[in-house]
């Protein structure tokens, strides 16, 4: 199996950093809030300078959502919507350790991370621009279709797993108690992205290896090489 992003993704957001991993062996029966707070903090003190849509992170994501024409106030990145929700609330809902531990560090770092189940997932997943004839479901199990030129994550089946980039994760392939081997993809445009994905990739590599008997194998992919094989 592998992950990429398309020529085309490549070419038209050239300021791309894309931090990627994969995890076999990860269970539901791990403590994670000690973790879960050390992030918090982190991310509590950012807000309590400036708002979300303030941050570096969040305003490069914003200007990539107003080129795919999308309005970044009504779609909004993984992270902002992460951070405007703990900004509102104090806290983020709990799913999964591995999905709580990515929301927390998603928002220490206002980087979108997003995890897949990848028995969920058919050869690869590739972001790109839609063809038309994608199927993504939604997390109530709806059944929706990306119009063409929307970007996607998209497998060897035409599912798409995320919309709109950054914006939604599909039901389909979301990590369930019964997960074991995970893809997880980080991505950042802002002007210290590699810096900052290279930084959150082996943070959570080490949290992975300190709760799980598992083996991570970060890399941070870049246009001229695109492809991550797990």
């Amino acid at each position: 199996m592998h992950f990429q992003h398309a020529s085309e993704i490549w070419r038209d957001f050239p300021e791309l950093v894309p931090g990627v991993m994969s995890m076999a062996g990860v269970t539901a029966d791990v403590h994670v809030d000690d973790r879960l707070a050390n992030y918090g903090e982190i991310a509590a003190k950012r807000l309590a300078t400036c708002s979300e849509g303030e941050l570096p992170e969040i305003q490069a994501w914003r200007r990539a959502f107003s080129a795919m024409g999308l309005k970044p106030t009504r779609y909004r990145c993984a992270s902002e919507s992460l951070l405007r929700r703990f900004r509102k609330e104090g806290a983020l809902p709990r799913l999964h350790p591995l999905i709580d531990l990515c929301n927390a560090m998603s928002l220490a770092y206002a980087i979108p991370v997003a995890v897949f189940d990848v028995s969920r997932i058919s050869s690869c997943v590739e972001v790109r621009y839609a063809a038309g004839d994608e199927t993504y479901v939604t997390f109530s199990g709806e059944t929706e279709h990306p119009p063409p030129g929307e970007v996607v994550f998209a497998d060897a089946e035409a599912m798409a797993h995320a919309r709109r980039w950054t914006n939604r994760q599909s039901g389909h392939s979301a990590v369930r108690g019964t997960t074991s081997d995970v893809l997880i993809v980080a991505e950042a445009l802002h002007d210290t992205a590699r810096a900052d994905v290279e930084a959150l990739v082996a943070a959570l590599a080490g949290e992975a290896r300190d709760l799980w008997p598992v083996s991570p194998e970060p890399a941070v992919l870049t246009a001229s090489s695109p492809r991550y094989n797990f």
